[in-house]
């Protein structure tokens, strides 16, 4: 029970003990002499056989003795002598005879009346040869005096009697007396008319005749126990089995018997002058302070198990005074409850005590001053153990192996005996232990605070001196709450249902909270940084207890440190400009050292980014750990904090740049310089990331949250969201424009060579004349991949992109007739495009395929066309226009078509023409059908064929069939259709024109069938809005027509433009 450094527990401050300590001194002289002679009687006299487990040599208990009770070779020898010259004891064998089973039937009801003859012979009759019967045959009666004879109760009529009926048989030498018990049938003097009345069974009758022949009265020998003292142990208990007389009957049934070693007028002084269980307690507490004091010399705890020698000999004094085992547990109790108050042992002992006393309690079997004492001993017992509770924080600190388990055992013994009968029936005032224990606790706290706070106390006065001690105060205190919460409240709610953290909390706050402030009364805005340093500690250590509130099950009130923010209110902003300054200095150093070259294989960036990136962790940890209470303070603080960080960040973008500038012109190598630029642009996106990580980490969403009663939203936004998107574009800038100076070397170098391509000699091919621009964008781009983060060098493939696409449009810019120079600019597009995505690793389709990119491609698809694919191209978008016309703005027409895969022939009906314009001066027209298969260079051997002319008709019905000889796959081919054109019949001029329709032949009904259809009824009709032709012209027209030489182009363009002439649409 002793902390390191600390007394023992139970002794007063100021005393103290020697590591060997000599309890004789709780006796007198005289009385340990007494004690002492009252053990060497007992050894001396020592009766029964050893148990087991028992030291059966003397010389061995008395060696062990004389240790005990620390006495020397001398004062052992007086002892002893004296021991022998005072008269012996009388021995006293106490029998009880408790009840016997299966003994014979002697009487005709079957049953038998038995009763039981007991005494000591004095000296045994041992038989002359071992296995002779003759000293069997003898009886009680016949070999005790008749003086010496105790005879039982006779109980009648059973075979299976219970007596428990107790004798003090007296005897002078345990090796020469014997034990004898004779059990016999009690045979009284009947009628034969009454025995014939019991008679049951042929057995029965026979047992009348032999009555008959014995004398009147005779008693019936049942069987008889004969043991020799020599052979008991001091206490027994067991059945023994009853003996025959003759073999007539050799199972006779046991009987149980119990026997007890005592004495009688023992001639020690203690014995004649003290009660026996006080003398036995003295001699159990001499035994068990000795058994204790062994162990502590071993370092070893002592868990309560008494060794072979101090258990022999407590037993054989138990034993030969004849204590119950109720006024030993007594004794146990008086003796290990009184020594648990000054030695070191475990408290589980007192459990066996405290349920023995519960077990076999029954008052009136105790004395007045026996009763006095054991209320004694309980009040004793609990005021210590309350003591040791109030100072359970020295007494059992975790730093010592099973602290734990010691305190957890204390409180179970003291709620234990709380609850004891005896405890509440002796002790008239019984306290409220709950009550008791938490009264301790609240004052055991209070010295424990002020002791710490005295020892803590700073040599020297400043508020410096004094913020450091109130620091570590506070760290201890915290430190108290840490084990409480977590180690001993578990052992009090569930013994006592007390809340230990509660009690210990809410005491050390208040006492935590009046100390802190009589400490903090002079501080002021013009503190030195030093103090302001320190009380950032005291800061947060106030801040982890207040946030230990949260363990407490129920408040009453707001607590002491509810408010405690508001005293280092004039610290914070030496606080924060301490934050600022340290990270600026950091960071000026950072870029100072900085090479500005990546710092590890798989980055891009220099060291000074990483130096930069823990400034700005250290502020967010500045903000989380003031996490300052008031909202519209917290408010300013975040404010100045980004302000902070944003003024760095600039302070950086303009030394890192400058730092490169330094580094370039002291070695003048231009290809180090654009690797430095590379590193600078990534260094400063890395910063850009930085910042805005700064809401998450900050988290601006709680803070607005806060704020929201407060402070508007609006607020919010515009102070830090503005001051954050204000450093960002500024970052932005700063990459933008060294990216731009990347990108501007490049993008000189590109056009130099696509105007090479563009101006290079026909003849060669195209994938030849762009390899020079492929070879120069990989050495570039290649070293430009390796030198930039992959957003930077996106950035920059995004700026060199949209130049590329804007000087590749300007050389695709002049009309010309040879295809072979779009044909290379169309190939280099298409090597571009691939360079610039680098199979995902590049810019992303999304960005490649911009408008102009779009624009362009489509532009060089049909300028680098042949003549005869631009026509196809022409009628193909001419189908498209057809399809999506949803107006029939100048009338429709209707037909049928079906392709006879068999015949190779198309077959066309045109069936009507529905709402024509009027072209003629009477209002309506004299309508005809023009049908022609487009385009003529797929058809040259088919010619044109009309309908008949339909006078005076806007709805013409036509009904006529015409037949084409095409083969199937001149109908698959691109813009492949009928053109149905709708004149109005001139006799004088032109006919004019009414309409035009195309119909695709890549999808005519019968195309793709394996057999021909059998008529035209199953094909549906198609009808077909009439259109005219814009008169703005067409960019497949202008390009056929820019080829002078190509007279197919020239005449296709000629029967174009002579329909445009006829278009009523205007421009």
């Amino acid at each position: 029970m002793e902390a390191a450094g600390e007394a023992p527990a139970g002794t007063l401050p100021g005393e103290e003990e020697s590591p060997e300590m000599d309890l004789s001194h709780r006796f007198s002289k005289q009385e340990l002499a007494l004690l002492y002679e009252e053990v060497l009687y007992t050894i001396r006299h020592r009766m029964g056989k050893p148990e087991p487990h028992h030291v059966a040599d003397a010389q061995e208990l008395y060696a062990y003795v004389q240790k005990a009770f620390g006495m020397d070779a001398e004062e052992h020898r007086v002892s002893m002598q004296r021991v022998k010259e005072l008269e012996s004891p009388i021995f006293c064998l106490k029998a009880t005879v408790k009840e016997a089973k299966g003994i014979l039937g002697k009487d005709v009801s079957g049953f038998s009346d038995p009763y039981c003859l007991l005494g000591i012979e004095a000296k045994s009759q041992e038989p002359a040869h071992p296995d002779s019967k003759k000293r069997l045959k003898a009886v009680v009666k016949d070999l005790i005096p008749e003086d010496q004879i105790h005879r039982t109760q006779v109980i009648s009529q059973t075979l299976n009697p219970v007596w428990d009926e107790t004798f003090i048989l007296e005897f002078e030498d345990t090796e020469t007396a014997s034990f004898h018990l004779d059990m016999w049938d009690s045979d009284m003097v009947e009628s034969v008319r009454h025995k014939l009345g019991e008679l049951t069974d042929l057995h029965g009758l026979k047992r009348i005749f032999k009555d008959a022949r014995k004398d009147k009265g005779q008693d019936d020998f049942l069987g008889n126990v004969v043991l020799r003292l020599k052979d008991l142990h001091c206490w027994d208990d067991q059945w023994y089995q009853l003996e025959p007389r003759t073999e007539t009957y050799p199972n006779r049934g046991q009987c149980h018997l119990q026997f007890l070693l005592t004495h009688k007028r023992r001639a020690t002084t203690s014995s004649r002058t003290q009660p026996s269980y006080t003398v036995h307690r003295h001699l159990l507490q001499q035994l068990v302070s000795y058994e204790i004091l062994q162990h502590q010399a071993g370092s070893i705890a002592w868990d309560g198990e008494l060794s072979r020698h101090a258990s022999t000999v407590l037993y054989l004094h138990a034993t030969q005074k004849d204590l119950s085992d109720f006024h030993q547990v007594m004794a146990q109790w008086l003796a290990y409850s009184k020594l648990y108050q000054s030695l070191e042992f475990n408290s589980n002992c007192l459990l066996h005590q405290i349920t023995s006393i519960e077990y076999q309690w029954v008052q009136e079997r105790l004395r007045p001053e026996q009763k006095a004492e054991l209320a004694e001993s309980f009040q004793s017992l609990l005021t210590y153990g309350v003591s040791l509770i109030r100072r359970y924080r020295i007494i059992f600190p975790l730093s010592v192996a099973r602290s734990t388990e010691r305190l957890q055992s204390l409180l179970r013994v003291l709620v234990q005996m709380c609850k004891m009968k005896a405890f509440r029936e002796l002790c008239t005032l019984s306290p409220d232990l709950p009550k008791m224990v938490s009264e301790a606790l609240k004052s055991g706290t209070t010295e424990w605070f002020h002791m710490k706070k005295q020892h803590l106390k700073p040599m020297v006065k400043s508020m410096e001196e004094n913020g450091k001690a109130l620091a570590k105060l506070l760290l201890e205190v915290i430190a108290d709450l840490q084990q409480c919460q977590k180690t001993w409240n578990k052992f009090f709610i569930s013994t006592l249902k007390l809340n230990l953290f509660s009690i210990a909390y809410v005491e050390l706050e208040s006492l935590v909270a009046e100390h802190v402030q009589e400490q903090l009364h002079e501080v002021d805005s013009s503190m030195s940084k030093p103090t302001a340093e320190s009380l950032f500690q005291l800061y947060l250590n106030l801040q982890e207890l207040y946030r230990m509130k949260d363990f407490l099950p129920e408040r009453d009130g707001p607590l002491a440190l509810s408010d405690f923010h508001q005293w280092f209110k004039e610290a914070v902003p030496q606080w924060l400009q301490k934050a600022y300054t340290i990270a600026l200095e950091r960071a000026q150093r950072a870029v100072q050292m900085d090479q500005l070259t990546p710092f590890g294989e798989h980055n891009k960036h220099s060291t000074s980014t990483v130096d930069l990136s823990t400034c700005y962790a250290q502020i967010v940890k500045t903000w989380q750990q003031l996490n300052w209470p008031d909202p519209e303070e917290a408010f300013m603080i975040m404010v100045k904090l980004v302000e902070d960080m944003c003024k760095i960040a600039l302070m950086y973008c303009r030394l890192i740049k400058t730092r490169a500038e330094a580094l370039s012109l002291s070695e003048q190598n231009e290809g180090e310089a654009a690797n430095r630029l590379c590193i600078v642009v990534n260094n400063i996106k890395q910063l850009r990331l930085l910042i805005l990580k700064l809401p998450s980490q900050l988290d601006w969403a709680q803070l607005e949250r806060r704020t929201g009663a407060v402070i508007d939203p609006q607020q919010i936004q515009h102070t830090l969201h503005h001051q954050l998107d204000s450093t960002v574009s500024c970052l932005d800038r700063e990459v933008q424009d060294v990216v731009q100076a990347l990108a501007t070397k490049l993008e000189a170098g590109i056009a130099r060579h696509i105007q090479e391509l563009s101006a290079s000699n026909d003849t060669r091919e195209p994938e030849d004349s762009i390899i020079p621009l492929m070879k120069f964008l990989e050495s570039e781009l290649q070293y430009l991949n390796e030198h930039l983060v992959q957003e930077n060098f996106k950035s920059l493939l995004a700026l060199l992109w949209h130049h590329t696409l804007a000087v590749l449009t300007a050389a695709a810019g002049p009309q010309t007739s040879s295809t072979q120079r779009y044909k290379k600019l169309q190939c280099a597009l298409k090597s571009l495009e691939l360079c610039f995505h680098a199979e995902g690793c590049g810019l992303p389709l999304e960005t490649l395929h911009s408008a102009a990119f779009v624009s362009l491609e489509s532009h060089l698809a049909l300028c680098s066309s042949t003549s005869r694919k631009l026509i196809q191209k022409y009628f193909s978008n001419r189908i498209q226009e057809q399809l999506d016309a949803s107006s029939e703005k100048y009338g429709a027409v209707t037909i049928k078509a079906l392709y006879r895969p068999s015949e190779q022939k198309l077959r066309v009906e045109v069936l009507n023409a529905v709402n024509l314009i009027p072209l003629d001066s009477n209002g309506s027209s004299d309508p005809f059908v023009q049908l022609t298969l487009e385009p003529r260079h797929e058809f040259p051997e088919v010619v044109a064929r009309t309908t008949q002319c339909k006078r005076n008709e806007l709805h013409p019905l036509f009904d006529e069939a015409f037949d084409f000889l095409i083969p199937p796959e001149k109908c698959r081919q691109e813009g492949a259709c009928l053109l149905l054109t709708v004149f109005d019949y001139d006799t004088l001029g032109a006919n004019d024109l009414e309409g035009e329709a195309f119909f695709s032949l890549r999808h005519v009904p019968g195309l793709d069938a394996d057999e021909d259809q059998a008529d035209m009824g199953w094909v549906p009709q198609t009808r077909l809005s009439l259109t005219h032709p814009k008169p703005s012209g067409d960019e497949i027209l202008r390009l056929l027509e820019s080829r002078k030489g190509d007279k197919e182009a020239q005449a296709f363009v000629k029967l174009r433009k002579q329909r445009a002439k006829q278009s009523k649409e205007t421009a």
